[in-house]
């Protein structure tokens, strides 16, 4: 399949790469392009803001999590009827867990045989980038780096310094300048940009955004480098229609839950369930369900609103004695708890887990995990190896190990107590680790099953 793509990368973090792959995004869609965004890694915000931002669902791709057949699967599947796609790394192009490179972002533009344009932040920086970018385009020779584009240029005299050192000593483009602009509207938080179907006027940022970029960046040029990308072997996976449903699985999907990857969603339809979205801020009543399914977010910088809907936060408790399955993750398990503690301020939570959770200033947890299965609460069997990631500020506290199990033990990660994970209450697991269904083979169906066999 003939699919044109760049990978956006950077030197280093903060170099403006999401900013550019959201305007990109935005300016090319709004020239008539079907543009199908990917970003590299686990994180969950970037896709949100490319997703809107392109008007297609953004896929992630993690090599740690997927593996690369997977990988190419995606890209293949999700990629077959778009113009184009655009890439966005993580960290710097080259960064990594391991020390010869695998799993970079230049690991991943090498995999899918694409150009990468890289973003520069150019403050306080002339003839220096000459030696910067010439060191990049020579390290791994193999990463097509085909473009630079100038980013936080002061005016007209350093972006004419910057282009003409370039020019001079390294055989790369320009393919674009941004000037330094006042604060475009993202709001950074603790755990990175603000969610877009959290920040109100998102629609607006993005616009602003993609004015921007294609007032600073030859996007014909862009297409032009995306469109060298050779052909990718045709890997698309047939999807088959989605059986009619067994079971009725209620998804917290609000302000406050946001957390969740779109092949999770899809694997769960594929499954056998029927997708019912629910509101913990706006809903008194839970919808008829057989289970739910409550991801991550921030629901800390909710909890005076989630604290206030106090019919919901019992009808679940209620549902949850009465047996109601349930799988949270991060957020959902924080929901879950008695009560939550943030910056002094203590509210109650849906008080089904016999535990509290108390937030800190520096993240409890980051980063990949591996898990094996303990085969405790018929969740998973005995010895299955689990992997996926956990970011969280928060901590458990106070846990009723007599009530309780543990549906993992840690391998690499942090958990909830640096050896356990899945927290096991009645028929609820609620663990820190999220999970992608592309590399949890089974995960869905096993959990469609466990609500069909109680319902």
């Amino acid at each position: 399949m003939h699919l044109p793509r760049i990978v956006i990368s950077a030197p280093h973090r903060s170099s403006g790469k999401t900013t550019v792959s959201i305007g990109l995004c935005a300016a090319l869609a709004r020239d008539g392009l079907a543009v199908q965004p990917f970003k590299k890694g686990p994180d969950f915000i970037d896709p949100m803001w490319l997703s809107a931002a392109a008007g297609r669902e953004c896929r992630n791709l993690d090599l740690f999590m997927m593996g690369d057949e997977e990988i190419m699967r995606s890209v293949g599947r999700n990629g077959a009827d778009a113009g184009t796609a655009v890439i966005e790394g993580n960290m710097g192009l080259f960064d990594s867990i391991d020390v010869e490179g695998r799993g970079s972002t230049a690991d991943l533009a090498r995999q899918l045989e694409a150009p990468v344009i890289l973003v520069v932040n150019t403050r306080n920086m002339t003839r220096s980038i000459a030696p910067l970018v010439q060191g990049f385009t020579q390290f791994e020779p193999d990463i097509k780096i085909t473009g630079v584009i100038l980013n936080m240029v002061s005016g007209p005299r350093h972006e004419e310094k910057l282009r003409g050192v370039l020019e001079r000593y390294c055989d790369i483009e320009v393919v674009g300048a941004i000037r330094r602009r006042p604060e475009i509207g993202i709001i950074q938080r603790h755990l990175g940009l603000q969610p877009a179907r959290e920040a109100l006027g998102s629609l607006e940022v993005i616009a602003e955004i993609g004015k921007i970029i294609s007032e600073s960046v030859d996007l014909d040029r862009v297409r032009a480098i995306a469109a060298t990308a050779p052909e990718l072997a045709d890997l698309q996976a047939v999807q088959p229609p989605d059986p009619e449903p067994k079971i009725r699985l209620g998804v917290a999907q609000d302000r406050a839950f946001t957390f969740y990857y779109p092949e999770n969603l899809e694997a769960l339809r594929a499954a056998g369930a029927e997708l019912v979205p629910f509101s913990p801020l706006a809903d008194e009543r839970l919808p008829e369900v057989d289970g739910l399914y409550i991801g991550g977010g921030f629901p800390e910088v909710f909890m005076k609103e989630l604290e206030a809907n106090s019919a919901l936060r019992a009808a679940i408790r209620s549902a949850i004695e009465d047996g109601l399955p349930v799988y949270a993750e991060c957020g959902g398990l924080m929901y879950l708890s008695g009560r939550m503690t943030w910056q002094g301020e203590s509210r109650q939570m849906v008080g089904a887990l016999p535990c509290d959770i108390l937030m800190h200033e520096k993240p409890r947890g980051h980063g990949y995990m591996e898990l094996v299965a303990t085969g405790a609460g018929d969740w998973f069997g005995p010895g299955l190896k689990i992997r996926g990631h956990e970011f969280h500020y928060s901590e458990v506290v106070g846990l009723d190990t007599e009530k309780t199990g543990f549906a993992y033990k840690v391998l690499r990660g942090a958990g909830v107590d640096r050896e356990h994970d899945g927290i096991l209450y009645r028929n609820v697991l609620a663990s820190y680790t999220h999970l992608h269904s592309l590399g949890s083979p089974g995960w869905a169906e096993g959990f469609v099953e466990f609500v069909k066999g109680r319902r």
